[in-house]
């Protein structure tokens, strides 16, 4: 029964089978793992980030009217159910992304500048995992449609993503192969061999110049990250997994094909609710592509990629599949919400409560690779302090800004890239809002990337 070091505790399946009979208990003190006790005084905090590759077709995405009383524009539009728990965020921009559109999915959540002598900095989710790490299996999940993930490590390094459903739903909840005891003599086979090449590494070093000094430094740092978290899966292994029902094993764990994009992913929105509910993980990443290789959507009529359509040269068939596109994945993602919403926490109250979803690109305008006035939307937290309900737009904050270019029938003109393009408002860093967030995790730090101050929702 002591599975935790403490005789006193017992789970739920071992209670039931004592019992030999068939009935259903409440959730009792006692069957709460012991690294997850701090839950019974407080639900768990969490964030969720979601990239969308290519920026919007920035006419019929841009909010026109800022405060509580904005109406959705057209794309926005599967989120008016949900105005209550979600801010529409205009005008900010990361400046070490400007003039580099193919560095805007790499700084989404980092805030670094990257050159040709850069290295990226540590994203804001790996930051949040620093903290959360702690509490949960797995400090952190990443899935993305491309190999690489929208998660950097604090020595530039980019995680590897998963995309494959059944593979995602493996390495969160089925047991390794081979069972438990073969899985921690792997675990402890590859800490010796990190020992072991740190150790021969260490010898070397006192013979390098400078310069290599530095690029052992990179590959040092690496080691040591992969040691705690070889050393933190062995720590966790005589922890029972979550139990999962039926009904979640038939929704997550199986493949959808590519001409199936909403099925896929909603099934990746059912992943992550799931991962959050059982807290296997408090921190995930979700890209829906990479800037040069976002899928089609043949189920809705789009055969072309969404780079391809972003690229649009005026034509009016692109555009108007661009919207048609970005309406869709705005849809998943109120999908995403609802799941959050009607999913209850270990104390009863909805997942979205406690957790922050930030939905979003690093470019605006992609036939111009215009990375300023960034599309954003942040949902969620309310429990954490977020107060939704109101369109927050940097642009108006601005002695510059005169107005957004209207037609007579008060639509925007194409003049309105000119803003997609270069920033309004100077000031307004998008790493003031992601300091925002980290901060709502518990992250002690009054700096993030570029942030110059923390935003206020």
């Amino acid at each position: 029964m002591n599975y935790l070091s403490q005789s006193w505790r017992i789970n739920r399946r071992h209670a039931l089978r004592a019992m030999g009979a068939c009935i259903s208990l409440p959730m009792l003190e006692c069957m709460v793992p012991l690294r997850a006790a701090e839950r019974t005084t407080a639900s768990p905090r969490r964030s969720a980030f979601i990239y969308l590759a290519n920026g919007v077709h920035s006419l019929n995405y841009q909010i026109l009217t800022p405060g509580k009383n904005y109406q959705f524009s057209r794309s926005l539009k599967p989120l008016e159910k949900h105005r209550d728990v979600i801010t529409p965020i205009s005008g900010l921009h990361h400046p070490g992304a400007l003039g580099h559109h193919h560095n805007c999915i790499n700084v989404f959540l980092t805030g670094g500048k990257l050159g040709p002598s850069d290295r990226n900095t540590i994203s804001v989710d790996q930051k949040m995992a620093e903290v959360t790490a702690q509490h949960t299996r797995y400090p952190s999940m990443e899935i993305a449609l491309t190999q690489g993930s929208l998660a950097w490590t604090a020595d530039g390094v980019q995680l590897p993503a998963l995309r494959r459903c059944s593979e995602i739903f493996a390495s969160l909840f089925e047991e390794p192969k081979g069972g438990v005891d073969a899985q921690r003599k792997s675990l402890r086979r590859k800490a010796s061999v990190l020992d072991d090449n740190l150790a021969e590494v260490r010898q070397l070093e006192k013979k390098m110049g400078a310069e290599d000094r530095g690029r052992l430094d990179q590959y040092l740092t690496s080691v040591r990250e992969a040691e705690i978290r070889t050393r933190r899966a062995d720590a966790w292994l005589d922890t029972p997994l979550p139990e999962i029902s039926n009904a979640d094993r038939k929704r997550t764990n199986r493949n959808i094909p590519k001409t199936q994009a909403g099925e896929y992913f909603r099934t990746v929105y059912d992943l992550m609710v799931l991962a959050f509910q059982t807290d296997v993980t408090r921190v995930a990443t979700f890209s829906l592509g990479g800037e040069g290789d976002a899928f089609s959507i043949p189920e809705i009529g789009i055969t072309e990629s969404r780079h391809q359509l972003s690229h649009h040269g005026g034509d009016a068939g692109y555009m108007e599949k661009l919207t048609n596109y970005d309406t869709f994945a705005i849809e998943q993602f109120s999908y995403f919400l609802t799941r959050l919403g009607e999913t209850k926490d270990l104390d009863g109250k909805p997942l979205l409560e406690t957790t922050m979803s930030l939905f979003g690109s690093g470019m605006c305008y992609g036939h111009s690779h215009g990375n300023a006035n960034l599309p954003l939307v942040l949902a969620g937290g309310s429990g954490l302090g977020l107060k939704h309900g109101s369109h927050l737009d940097f642009n108006r904050d601005a002695a510059a800004f005169k107005g957004y270019a209207l037609d007579a029938e008060g639509a925007l003109t194409s003049a309105h890239y000119q803003i997609c393009g270069r920033p309004v408002n100077t000031d307004a860093h998008l790493s003031n809002l992601l300091l925002l967030m980290a901060q709502k995790m518990g992250v002690a730090t009054d700096q993030f990337g570029d942030s110059n101050r923390v935003i206020g929702i």
